[in-house]
């Protein structure tokens, strides 16, 4: 071993003493009901991530990089898909997933300015901003009150001669009807792009959502089943769409080379594209209008470690929320949220919703949560055509709607949810389950 690997080997050891002496006791702290912060969503990590992190920085290979191509490659085994691009973030995924589907080498299927996406207003506005910033026209449908997803019996309602493509996320983790959407699109010739950002680890029929449609999307923000800080991810069994985001996500270039590698066609200096002179170097030739979403090679090392306890943070997942069920159950001023037939859902959060009628506000409600040292979160935007965001968007050309979205608004009005990570014990789950029965009685 050479002194550089035996002081790096000294540092890695000196980390895991770290974690074990900083971190481990904070993760590991006792849960005081009253006191301690029962929160929506954390991070659950060991001196695993810490060491990836440590071992990639002394590296210091800071952009795209080993650890990145570990990553893809592993989450595109647990999906079972070819190709997976890993990106800086949930909502630049949405973005390269959508913007792929803009490209002129798809033919009679490019999605142009003025073409329709259906879509939903009930969710992260990230998911429809690239339609908008695009300038291709959302065309928003109802959510239904069972389990809280897209109403599929107003498809066929939305469908015009201008639809190109269905791009909606799966609620809290709970499938929309899969088998539905992906008939409706492959009956009409549509694309699907599932943002599976609140969903990693769910199941439909047993495959993994994500992979039902062309396109899925991943986020890795703290809050979500799995971290690295900051980061996201494309997937794809398509080829062209693989070529197409490769482009798109590394600046719209023509190359397909990896990081810091030259010429790996062997015709770097004999092509032709366009009007450029013959011979131009292909690494320059821009055959998109494309981003910089890479992520850096840190953060995927995190990524790499989170991925080996994946399996566990689902299944701790489906028991908080199993147990949340049992508690919450039998309560008629509150509907929950219970998971599509035929899926198995790794559930991102717990929703409740007001049932009719009762006496009290949502607010009320969360108010006392929040009181009692409770997170709470609303499903995110509620309904996005009520945020000054819209003010200015004209509706008929800008974006349309199907009907007055009465769900959607009661959604809006009526919902909220708290949490269920994987860092969340029995002794937080029966808090929240006591604190939410203790106000509505």
């Amino acid at each position: 071993m050479t002194q550089a690997e035996q002081l790096k080997q000294e540092i890695l050891a000196k980390t895991k003493e770290y974690y074990e002496l900083v971190h481990k006791p904070m993760q590991e702290k006792a849960f005081v009901a009253g006191k301690s912060r029962v929160n929506y969503a954390g991070r659950v990590f060991d001196e695993k991530e810490m060491s990836n992190l440590v071992d990639s920085s002394l590296d210091f290979w800071l952009t795209y990089g080993d650890y990145s191509k570990q990553f893809e490659k592993k989450l595109a085994d647990y999906l079972g898909v070819r190709w997976t691009f890993l990106v800086n973030s949930g909502s630049s995924a949405n973005l390269l997933a959508f913007y792929a589907l803009t490209s002129p080498l798809l033919g009679d299927r490019q999605v142009k300015r003025g073409d329709e996406v259906i879509t939903v207003a009930a969710g992260f506005p990230t998911t429809v901003a690239p339609i908008v910033q695009y300038g291709a026209v959302p065309v928003f449908v109802d959510m239904e009150l069972t389990h809280f997803n897209i109403d599929v019996t107003q498809l066929e309602q939305a469908l015009s001669p201008k639809t190109k493509a269905v791009m909606i996320a799966h609620t809290l983790g709970n499938p929309f009807n899969l088998r539905a959407l992906k008939e409706f699109c492959d009956k009409h010739n549509l694309w699907l792009i599932e943002d599976n950002c609140d969903a990693l680890g769910s199941t439909y029929e047993g495959k993994p959502t994500g992979t039902w449609g062309d396109i899925g999307t991943s986020s890795f923000y703290p809050p979500h089943h799995m971290t690295m800080g900051e980061g996201g991810a494309t997937y794809t069994d398509n080829p062209l769409l693989k070529k197409i985001m490769l482009s798109m996500r590394d600046w719209g270039r023509d190359c397909w080379c990896e990081s810091g590698v030259d010429n790996t066609c062997g015709c770097r200096f004999s092509q032709s594209f366009g009007t450029l002179p013959k011979g131009y170097d292909h690494k320059y030739v821009y055959s998109h209008f494309g981003f910089n979403l890479k992520v850096s090679d840190m953060q995927a090392s995190i990524g790499v470690a989170q991925l080996e306890k994946f399996p566990t943070f689902v299944e701790k997942r489906k028991e908080n929320f199993s147990k949340l069920y049992e508690g919450l159950s039998g309560i008629d001023a509150l509907i929950l949220n219970s998971a599509t037939p035929n899926s198995d859902p790794s559930w991102f959060g717990f929703m409740i919703t007001l049932a009719d009628g009762v006496t009290f506000s949502r607010n009320e409600l969360v108010e006392h949560l929040e009181n009692a040292n409770i997170q709470t979160r609303n499903l995110f935007a509620g309904n996005m055509l009520r945020h000054p965001m819209f003010d200015s968007m004209v509706e008929g050309s800008d974006y349309r709607v199907i009907g007055d979205l009465p769900n959607t608004d009661k959604i809006m009005n009526d919902s909220f949810w708290i949490g269920l990570y994987p860092g969340m014990g029995d002794d937080a789950i029966g808090y929240m389950v006591s604190k939410v029965r203790e106000f509505v009685k």
